[in-house]
C-alpha cells in the first residue's frame, strides 16, 4: 500500500514509523523546511510533557529508548504561591510513575530520523498541499517558497492528513456529507519565556512548576541544557493592555510571580513579552472518507494544552490505526471507519477535560496554602 502522509510534524513523522514498519511505501509531505536544518522558531510552544499514552505508542514502533534517553522525568507539580511558599505535588505516589519534559523540535527531529530509517519511507519538505482529491486518492501541492510553481500531484492508496489544527485534507472533508466540526478559541493566549541554565539551581529539578493566579498562571519545564521553558498563560485582553509598557510588565511580573522574575530577569521578561500566540479547541466527525483518507492528531482533536494530552492523544491515534487496519479480518475501509467512530468519542472526552482543567488549573492547584 502507498501512503501519502501530509504533515510531517510530531505525530505525521511518528505514523511514517508504523507503516515503514508494516513495510508500506510511505511518502512525508511538509510544507516547512527539514526541520533538523533549521533554528528553533519562536512563537509556538517548545516544552511538552510525555505520558504513558504516548510512551506507549513509542514502544510499538521501538523508539520509547531513544526518545526518554532525551526527556527529564518530572515526578510531581511544584506549586509556588504569590508569597514565596513551595508544594510538591508528586503524581503518582503509589507506583512513582512520572511524566516526561521533552523539547518539541528536538522530538520532532528524533522522530524524523527514525523514520527515514526505513528504505520505504520518502520526505518530501519544502512542499506546501494546495487541495486534496479523494475519489482519486491524490494530493497537489507547489513548492513551499514559491506559489507561482508549477503544480505538482501525486496518488496512493491511503492519505493521512497530520497537518495540524489548520488541516488541508480536514477543510476537504468538510466538504463531505455529514461531516460535523467544530473550533473554540478561548480568550487566553500564551507567551513562551525562559529560565537561563545559570538559575538552573534556584529551582527544584523534576517538577513541572506552576504559579497559579486565578485568570492567569506560569509554567516551566525542564530543559537538557538545564534552562527551564517558561509558559505565560493570560487573557488576550491582558496581554493587549501591558503590549509594549515595559514598566507596566515589570510590575506585572514583580506584583504576581516575583520568584520567577528573579529567575528570568528583569530584561529577559521585557524582551520576551511579546504578542501572545492563541489557543483553539477542534472536534470533528468522522475521521476518515470511505477507504480514500483518515486524519489524525490536531488534525482531528486539536486541545487546548491544559491536561497535557495533546500529543500524547496524538501519538495513541498512531498506534490505534495501525492496529486496526492491521487486524485480521477487516479491509481497510471497515478499519477506518472502527478507527473513526471509536476514537473520535475518546478524543472529544480528553478535550473536554483539557478544557476544563482550563479553569481547574489555574483557580484550585494552590488551594492547599
Amino acid at each position: 500500500m502507498k501512503v501519502l502522509i501530509v504533515g510531517g510534524g510530531l505525530v505525521g513523522s511518528l505514523c511514517a514509523c508504523y507503516f515503514g514498519l508494516r513495510g508500506h511505501e510511505v511518502h512525508i509531505y511538509d510544507f516547512r523546511n527539514d526541520p533538523r536544518t533549521e533554528k528553533l522558531s519562536k512563537g509556538r510552544s517548545i516544552n511538552l510533557a510525555l505520558s504513558t499514552r504516548g510512551i506507549e505508542a513509542l514502544s510499538r514502533v521501538g523508539v520509547e529508548g531513544v526518545i526518554l534517553e532525551h526527556g527529564i522525568p518530572m515526578k510531581g507539580r511544584m506549586i509556588h504561591s504569590k508569597s514565596g511558599e513551595k508544594k510538591s505535588i508528586p503524581y503518582d505516589p503509589v507506583y512513582k510513575k512520572c511524566i516526561y519534559s521533552v523539547g518539541r523540535k528536538h522530538l520532532n527531529e528524533l522522530l524524523i530520523t527514525e523514520a527515514e530509517k526505513y528504505q520505504n519511507v520518502h520526505l518530501h519538505f519544502n512542499h506546501k498541499i494546495t487541495s486534496v482529491n479523494f475519489e482519486e486518492k491524490k494530493i497537489f501541492f507547489k513548492s513551499a517558497d514559491n506559489n507561482n510553481s508549477e503544480l505538482k500531484e501525486d496518488k496512493g492508496d491511503l492519505i493521512v492528513g497530520a497537518d495540524g489544527a489548520f488541516s488541508i485534507v480536514r477543510r476537504e472533508m468538510m466538504k463531505q456529507p455529514m461531516f460535523n466540526f467544530s473550533q473554540t478559541y478561548i480568550e487566553h493566549g500564551y507567551r513562551e519565556l525562559t529560565i537561563p541554565p545559570a538559575n538552573n539551581f534556584k529551582m527544584e529539578s523534576n517538577h513541572l512548576h506552576i504559579w497559579p493566579r486565578g485568570e492567569f498562571m506560569l509554567i516551566a519545564l525542564p530543559n537538557q541544557d538545564d534552562s527551564w521553558t517558561v509558559t505565560l498563560f493570560m487573557p488576550l485582553v491582558k496581554f493587549d493592555e501591558l503590549q509594549g509598557k515595559e514598566h507596566a510588565i515589570k510590575s506585572f511580573f514583580q506584583q504576581n510571580f516575583p520568584d520567577a522574575l528573579q529567575l528570568i530577569g528583569d530584561s529577559k521578561v521585557i524582551e520576551d513579552f511579546s504578542k501572545p500566540s492563541h489557543l483553539v479547541s477542534i472536534k470533528c466527525t468522522k475521521y476518515n472518507v470511505g477507504n480514500k483518507a483518515v486524519i489524525l492528531g490536531d488534525s482531528a482533536h486539536a486541545m487546548v494544552p491544559f491536561y497535557g494530552q495533546g500529543m500524547n492523544a496524538g501519538f495513541e491515534d498512531c498506534r490505534i490505526l495501525d492496529e486496526f487496519i492491521h487486524s485480521e479480518g477487516l479491509d481497510l475501509e471497515e478499519a477506518l471507519e472502527l478507527f473513526s467512530i471509536t476514537r473520535a468519542k475518546n478524543a472529544e472526552a480528553i478535550c473536554n477535560l483539557s478544557m476544563y482543567n482550563y479553569s481547574e488549573v489555574p483557580q484550585k492547584t494552590n488551594s492547599g496554602f
